[in-house]
């Protein structure tokens, strides 16, 4: 099953440990994480179901290209990491 972490920094406002869940896309596999934590749900995606703009999603090390559908396939191993985008300079 995929893996989804969530960085720390995240889990200094909501609790999300590391979790697997079944599904062959990013939204399959984030719904069903987050059926039991709406909390993370509603910091990590918007009223519509889309990544945050503070947000940014990785599979395996790549950037997701879908930040609305979140239609990105996964496969059983693959490691979903979920964390804050930061800018600056």
């Amino acid at each position: 099953m995929p893996r989804v972490v969530f960085t720390e920094n995240i889990q200094r406002h909501v609790p999300c440990p590391p979790t697997e869940a079944h599904g062959v896309t990013v939204r399959e596999v984030l719904d069903a994480v987050f059926t039991s934590n709406e909390r993370a749900r509603g910091y990590v995606l918007d009223e519509h179901g889309a990544v945050r703009k503070h947000m940014v999603i990785f599979i395996d090390g790549t950037m997701i290209r879908d930040r609305i559908t979140l239609a990105d396939s996964v496969v059983p191993s693959s490691e979903i990491y979920v964390m804050q985008a930061l800018s600056g300079g």
